[in-house]
This record gives C-alpha cells, structure tokens and sequence, in this order.
C-alpha cells in the first residue's frame, strides 16, 4: 500500500478488529490475489465492503499460505462505516461463505496493528500416523504411513526452546527480516493416530514451522538422531534440513498481543 494511500485510510474514524477462522483448502493463502486466483482476503474484503459501505483493506497477523488453516487469524481495517460493532460478526458471517467465520469483532485503537502488535503467534501442525488415511483427514493432517517415535522427536524440539537463529529452517522468499525468533512453546503429543505439534513464539519466518516439521519427521522415522537436529540447526544452512512438510496440516491457532 503506498504511503499516501494508507494515511488516507488511516484518517477514517474507525479501526476494526476482527478474529477470524477459515479453512484454507479452497484459497490460495491469505493474501489478496488477482483473480482468478481467490485468496480469504479477497472473500473478506468484498464481504466487509458490503457490510460498511466503503474500500476495505485489511492488515492480518500473518500472511498463511495456499491450504493452510487457521482458528485464530487476526485482522484489521479503517473504515468510515457506521455499522454497530454488536452486529458486525453476525452480518459477515450471513454473507461470507461456510469456510471463512468471523468469530469476534471489536473497536480497536487507532495505533493497534494486527500485525505490528502482534507479541506471540501460535501454530498447530497435525500428522496422521498410520498406514491408511482417514478420509475425513486427508486436508487437516499430513500422512505419514511408516511409525514415528514421538519420543525422539520431543528430545530433538527442545532445542527450539529459547532464542535462536532459525535459518536453517528459513525458506527463500520471504521478508528481508532477522532469523533469530524466541521460541517458549515447543511440543509434541499423541492421541490415537494424531500426532499433535504445537510452536509459540514471537514470530517466525517464511516456512518456518513446516521446514521443521519436515526435519522432525526425519528424526521421528529414524534417518536424522535428536542430535542432528540440533547441528542442523546450528549451520544456519537451509540446505542441511529437510524437506517442507505439506501446507494442508498446519494451522494458525492464536496470536497474542501486549495488554
């Protein structure tokens, strides 16, 4: 957005938050697209521009990418529409189709960002294990037919824990940023035939939580030891990791911001 353009819209009386959940199987990502090419933030922002009555263009807490989900997806917009904030959810979610929900709406302060406020972000990445694939799976987790040892895998995601620089984990074209990130949650469980992986920290990089999950797989199946993650973590070489886990099983949970 051009500088100009975004004074303009920042001079409106209004700054929307809104929580958002969509499953991301149907777009290509978060971020607006030219069509044909459909993205959630071209279905949201002709739904809002219904709902206020002017151009909408909304600033999100992270840009996921073509099949990824999210449950907690924070946005938010300028506006001169004078819509109660009571019923902004509920109108939305009439227009908006059924994979995109808005969950909360509320009146923000005119400097809140949702995503230059952002203090930690949270992200879910699922694998179903097991030697066939459940139907109703096939686009919320990442097959994986061959057993994996869990135990192993929480041994090699410790090392994430704390202040790093994640560039081995790090994909090529993404923002021009620092790869050091503070991780504070890194963990593993399973239920069943669902292994569960959740990272929390106060950002990440282009790919990041997919290039780990493909490296943990790697020392889950018994190709890579719990050591070797941490010495691949240590070049600061993407080329020493393994490949990218699939979009279609990672989800953005929660961001969370300074009270």
């Amino acid at each position: 957005m051009k500088s100009a353009h975004k004074e303009m819209m920042k001079a409106r009386r209004r700054n929307i938050c809104l929580v958002v959940s969509y499953d991301g199987t149907n777009y290509h990502g978060f971020q607006r697209q030219t069509p044909p090419v459909i993205a959630v933030q071209n279905v949201l922002e002709r739904t809002l521009e219904k709902i206020f009555g002017d151009e909408i263009e909304l600033a999100a807490a992270g840009r996921t990418d073509a099949g990824v989900h999210a449950i907690g997806q924070v946005v938010n917009f300028f506006t001169d529409g004078s819509i109660p904030i009571e019923r902004v959810a509920r109108a939305a979610n009439g227009l908006l189709p059924p994979d995109i929900v808005i969950n909360n709406a509320s009146e923000a302060s005119r400097d809140f960002s949702a995503l230059h406020s952002a203090s930690r972000k949270t992200y879910r990445y699922r694998i179903y294990n097991c030697s066939v694939m459940s139907p109703f799976e096939r686009n919320y987790a990442w097959h994986i037919a061959k057993p994996l040892d869990c135990g192993a895998m929480r041994e090699a995601m410790g090392h994430l824990v704390g202040e790093h620089d994640f560039s081995s984990f790090r994909a090529a074209g993404g923002a021009d940023i620092s790869p050091v990130r503070e991780m504070d949650i890194a963990s593993i469980s399973r239920e069943g035939k669902i292994i569960t992986m959740i990272f929390r920290a106060d950002g990440f990089l282009y790919h990041m939580v997919r290039n780990i999950v493909g490296t943990l797989k790697d020392v889950g199946s018994g190709r890579l030891m719990p050591d070797d993650f941490r010495s691949i973590m240590d070049a600061r070489n993407r080329g020493k990791a393994s490949p990218t886990a699939p979009a279609h099983g990672l989800c953005l949970m929660r961001v969370d911001y300074e009270k």
